[in-house]
């Protein structure tokens, strides 16, 4: 389900979900249900399914597609669901945006190809090529600091030419760099990084794609609410409050999917394990995100007092 605005293409509120894994690290697709569920219950509108945060470079092509297929019969047309299919290999990217169509995405998130790091012109190219190979719509996920290649904004920009290519994810933290593909396109851009959430919407972002989201999917949606309302003392008061569990989940010096899923585990909510060559997290992390997360917790529940 994409979104008749075409300013938020894939909604506002995207979770970049987990994807739950049994005891012995086999897919839980009972549990990937039971997790989207909860989150679009409790306000998401968009679900960004085997992105980094759903351990993609780990789980098959087959899961990858049973993974889409299991998640819209759970939250049917209440979400647009979101398929990372990027990989370094170009023909394997348009394989995995096929399957993902089929499996019944409403978009594609594309990713720099990591690793042998394209030249600006070949990986246009690599982008125009998956973008034609469906006929979804495309968010570029801008992330060099994982891949190794920026997508440059004058690359972005010439990227936005393409009818299926609509947004992008950025975590680039090029903020004078987004203001300049903003001022020329129409792409819809989201904040991929949680500390940016309010800084990139102040400036014209559609929304945010939130790894922290998965346990507090409510979090940064007051953000824009108030913000959206005027109030932008109190989004920038909420957007603060999120800080020690967004520094405790996303720069303690574990990847973002390590933290969510053991902060998930100790609530009671569907995860698992992590897959090699990630490790899951000790008990100490744990109780410092059960902190971090009780804190948080807290800081509302006196502010609605």
């Amino acid at each position: 389900m994409t979104t008749d605005d075409d300013s938020a293409p894939f909604g506002r509120s995207l979770c970049a979900m987990v994807t739950p894994f049994t005891g012995s690290g086999a897919l839980d697709l009972d549990g990937a249900q039971r997790l989207a569920d909860r989150l679009v219950s409790r306000g998401c509108d968009g679900l960004v399914l085997s992105g980094t945060t759903g351990e993609s470079p780990t789980t098959t092509d087959a899961e990858k597609a049973a993974l889409v297929t299991a998640v819209r019969e759970a939250v049917g047309n209440r979400a647009a669901l979101v398929a990372g299919v990027g990989t370094a290999d170009t023909r394997h990217t348009v394989e995995l945006a096929l399957a993902a169509e089929k499996a019944g995405a409403d978009g594609l998130l594309v990713v720099a190809p990591y690793y042998s790091r394209p030249p600006q012109d070949a990986l246009e190219a690599h982008f125009r090529e998956v973008a034609d190979a469906s006929g979804l719509p495309l968010m570029l996920y801008d992330i060099p600091g994982r891949t190794g290649t920026r997508i440059e904004p004058d690359t972005v920009v010439r990227l936005a030419a393409h009818p299926r290519i609509v947004a992008v994810k950025d975590c680039a933290y090029d903020l004078l760099g987004t203001q300049k593909v903003l001022s020329r396109t129409g792409l819809a851009y989201y904040a991929g990084c949680d500390e940016q959430v309010l800084a990139l919407y102040a400036i014209g972002a559609a929304g945010y794609v939130s790894t922290v989201a998965n346990v507090v999917p409510e979090l940064f949606q007051a953000v824009l609410d108030a913000f959206d309302a005027g109030d932008t003392g109190r989004a920038a008061l909420l957007q603060r409050r999120a800080v020690p569990l967004v520094e405790s989940m996303m720069a303690a010096g574990l990847p973002g999917t390590v933290t969510a899923k053991a902060l998930l585990g100790a609530l009671g909510l569907p995860a698992g394990p992590v897959r090699a060559p990630l490790r899951s997290a000790d008990r100490e992390t744990t109780a410092g995100l059960l902190a971090a997360y009780g804190e948080l917790a807290a800081d509302a529940a006196q502010s609605q007092a």
